[in-house]
């Protein structure tokens, strides 16, 4: 397929569909930016903006990317794929790019929230060593706990009844918006700049769990009890096939408990305005804890 002529300032959006990547590119085309979207499947960039270019290719198969780097200086880098081929995939982002904005984890925080073991922190850490080893100017955006958990975790449940049963309760955490880190990053893309920058993003206050359930509540205008949960309750709760991903959250929030979360001005600094507080988000998207979602199809 031909590409067509690029705009010098256009933007490679890697996984241009998720929850992040996909405001990124809604921001970015607002502001003027030129765009391009990399998704694997052309039929999952249906509802992106018409202005967007969309180009298919797989981060498991670093050859399928060259057609998306053609003229493209700077790339946002979501990692959606196993690490065996991130390797190949940040050299043939350093042959193609000048820059790349990545999105982390904070795994450097000292905080023991962020200190417990994480096969995915590891898997970060490596392909930060792998960005820095090329040259490439890059910008490593690290967002903690996103608030939009709370829809994987509670919406069913609310749906369904007005209790929350859930491991660790008093464990605090600082949940980001996900438009704030969006915003961040488009901010980033569009100026330019910024290059060894190390931004972690939190919301800007602690909470426990409990204390996020009740304010979703108060959005909801409806009374939502929390009701600890034990650790091997909650495991026999998950599908074995999640079981490191719960061992995982398990211990960091294990660790949290009794200590205030990390918390970081980073995202007013950036921005010029205050981060978005849990209730905010909790009030923005009171309707997607009671309208049941539609099929995946």
């Amino acid at each position: 397929m031909a590409m067509k002529e690029t705009d010098s300032r256009t933007v490679l959006v890697t996984g241009a569909t998720g929850r992040v990547g996909r405001a990124v590119v809604d921001l970015l085309t607002e502001a003027g930016a030129p765009v391009r979207a990399l998704v694997r499947r052309a039929e999952s960039a249906a509802t992106l903006p018409t202005n967007v270019e969309i180009v298919t290719g797989d981060l498991t198969v670093p050859e399928s990317l060259d057609a998306a780097l053609h003229a493209v200086s700077t790339v946002f880098l979501v990692w959606t794929a196993p690490p065996q081929t991130a390797p190949a995939i940040v050299d043939r982002l350093a042959t193609h790019a000048q820059r790349v904005v990545y999105l982390s984890a904070p795994h450097r925080t000292p905080h023991p929230f962020f200190q417990q073991p994480n096969p995915m922190a590891a898997l970060h850490a490596e392909i930060e060593r792998l960005i820095v080893a090329t040259g490439l100017d890059s910008t490593i955006i690290r967002p903690g706990m996103f608030a939009s958990n709370a829809l994987m975790w509670w919406a069913a449940t609310i749906r369904a009844g007005d209790v929350i049963r859930w491991p660790y309760g008093a464990a605090e955490t600082a949940p980001v918006d996900d438009r704030d880190v969006a915003e961040v990053v488009a901010r980033i893309l569009h100026e330019g700049g910024h290059v060894g920058g190390d931004y972690v993003l939190t919301g800007p206050e602690s909470l426990t769990q409990a204390d996020q359930v009740r304010i979703l509540g108060e959005a909801l205008d409806r009374r939502l009890t929390f009701e600890d949960l034990s650790p091997d309750q909650f495991r026999r709760t998950m599908p074995e096939a999640s079981r490191p991903a719960v061992d995982m959250l398990l211990a960091a929030w294990n660790a949290a408990t009794g200590r205030p979360a990390y918390v970081t001005s980073t995202v007013s600094d950036l921005l010029g305005r205050p981060a978005r507080t849990f209730r905010q988000w909790a009030i923005d998207h009171a309707t997607s804890f009671t309208e049941v979602p539609p099929p995946v199809t």
